[in-house]
């Protein structure tokens, strides 16, 4: 458990900086071009390359590339230099390729994500955006790559700063844009210098991302020299060994294409309640996950990796019980804090400039929704590591077409039966049920492979962690009861006075609490603050 601990903390800390700027980056995106249609038309257009490299790219880079790359180095006589090459030849020929189309079939792409009627001024304005926006697929590729042939070098610095150059690189883009921009977030005024601004901004971090990987791979010893001879570059290998990967990206983006025609239909009858707040109170939903839950997942897959390749199935047991646990003592507290504070979380980051407060609660009530999700999104992110520390990536294909399918289905019915704007609450309640429902086939089909997962104790073990949340969730609602009847509602200072007292006297009051209870999971963390603060 320590030494998981240790690990997991060292990962957190490098990943926080990069999570840091870019919660700063969605906050200067709200005050400078707003939530409402804009600001869809700005989020629509950066949705799409990202949702076209998870399709080509960064869906198979971790279990495919890499360990492919590794392979080269061990076993080609030149040290996996000469493959290397080929696999950045190719990345930046195909992912050229794959921009230049993109560009050109912009009109179609936005078609596709949104239910936006063409002609309309937001599908308009959201062709162009990714006309600017589009060209970063080139460019996050090639980083990418460059990432992972770093990453088997054991240089694991670039690839954490990077994107936090990226970010602020788009930061100065946005506060540049509130500064000189007429329009703000009038979508009917907004000029083509000011998308441009916007859009080839965003595409300029992305390129200043790929130029720090690139530079650091220089230092790292690596000479790029452009190689066509792709025979040798082991593609079909790859294909083989990717497409199962390919197929739990590919269900996954449907689903998403799904969500972002739903939200879009529902901003376009209430402006303001479409793919933007759904697009921030994900971003926030996720980032406990991201600090904490990646990086436990980081540390625990080559572990059990190695525990199922010595046939040690009790080791994968007991490494994916503490795991779990480790991962729900943060979780727990975060995600009832999420359902109770939503919108004190949400006003002070959102409710400025061209964002109303009003705007900013909403993304709050849609947060309060995601906070459902944490915790079985989490667990199943967990059980899904126990089936690829087995090799078996074919599963994962399986729970995530369910999960997705329950998903989608509870989608449309939330969106046929609740009014515009409730809609997206709604998307966000459906995400909830899904992953519950996910996570319980997939803790069914892991407990199989490996003999049971002590489900009892895992089970008693959240429980506990659930009554020691309970009286921070209390605190949590009296601080929103007692400051919106004292002080009339949520405004930037009433709502930092709500999360000084519902978060930060709430969490350590869980701590307390917990640490009382003997909680382990709870005393290890208290533990390790308390050396290191001693030091």
């Amino acid at each position: 458990m320590s030494r998981m601990l240790r690990a997991s903390a060292l990962m957190a800390a490098g990943t926080m900086v990069s999570r840091v700027t870019g919660f700063v980056r969605t906050m200067v995106l709200a005050y400078a071009i707003g939530t409402a249609a804009l600001g869809d038309s700005y989020n629509a257009a950066y949705a799409i390359p990202y949702s076209i490299l998870d399709l080509l790219l960064l869906g198979v880079l971790s279990s495919v590339v890499v360990p492919m790359i590794v392979r080269a180095q061990q076993q080609d006589p030149d040290g996996g230099r000469a493959y290397e090459q080929r696999l950045l030849t190719f990345a930046t020929v195909a992912l050229t390729v794959v921009a230049v189309l993109a560009v050109l079939a912009a009109p179609l792409l936005i078609d596709l994500y949104t239910g936006w009627a063409p002609g309309s001024r937001k599908y308009e304005v959201g062709v162009m955006l990714a006309r600017f926006i589009l060209p970063q697929l080139a460019f996050f590729g090639i980083g990418a790559v460059a990432g992972a042939i770093l990453n088997t070098r054991d240089r694991f610095g670039a690839p954490m700063w990077a994107p936090v150059v990226n970010n602020l690189v788009v930061i100065c883009v946005f506060v540049m844009y509130a500064l000189v921009s007429q329009a703000r977030d009038d979508i009917d005024a907004v000029t083509t210098a000011d998308l441009a601004l916007l859009g080839l901004g965003t595409t300029a971090g992305i390129v200043a991302q790929a130029a720090v990987l690139i530079v650091a791979l220089r230092r790292a010893g690596f000479s790029f020299v452009p190689r066509f001879d792709l025979r040798n570059a082991r593609l079909g290998e790859m294909g083989k060994a990717g497409v199962w990967t390919i197929g739990y990206v590919i269900v996954t983006q449907l689903g998403f294409l799904l969500t972002t025609n739903l939200s879009s239909s529902a901003g376009d009858q209430v402006p303001g309640h479409g793919i933007s707040p759904y697009t921030l109170a994900f971003q926030l939903f996720q980032l406990p996950y991201g600090v904490v839950g990646v990086s436990v997942i980081t540390a625990m897959l080559p572990r059990m990796s190695r525990a199922v390749g010595e046939g040690r199935l009790g080791d994968v047991r007991e490494e994916f019980g503490s795991s779990v646990r480790l991962i729900c003592a943060l979780m727990v507290p975060m995600s009832l804090l999420l359902m109770v504070l939503g919108p004190a979380i949400t006003v002070p980051i959102y409710g400025h400039g061209a964002n109303s407060v009003y705007d900013a609660i909403y993304i709050g009530n849609v947060l309060q929704v995601y906070g459902l999700a944490l915790v079985p999104f989490s667990i199943f992110q967990l059980l899904l590591r126990v089936f690829y520390s087995f090799g078996d990536t074919r599963t994962p294909v399986y729970v995530g077409a369910g999960t997705t399918a329950v998903n989608a289905g509870l989608m449309v019915v939330f969106y046929l039966l609740l009014p515009a704007e409730y809609a997206v609450m709604g998307l966000a309640l459906a995400y909830a049920i899904a992953y519950g429902l996910g996570a319980l086939l997939a803790w069914t089909l892991a407990g199989r492979r490996v003999g049971g997962l002590d489900g009892w104790t895992v089970g008693m073990a959240m429980t506990r962690m659930y009554l020691a949340s309970l009286p921070t969730a209390v605190l949590a609602l009296a601080a929103v009861w007692g400051v919106t009847e004292a002080f009339g509602g949520l405004r930037f200072v009433n709502s930092l006075i709500v999360l000084a007292v519902g978060g930060g006297l709430g969490l350590v009051l869980y701590l307390g609490v917990a640490h009382r209870m003997r909680i382990p999971e709870v005393n290890s963390i208290v533990g390790m603050v308390a050396r290191r603060v001693g030091r």
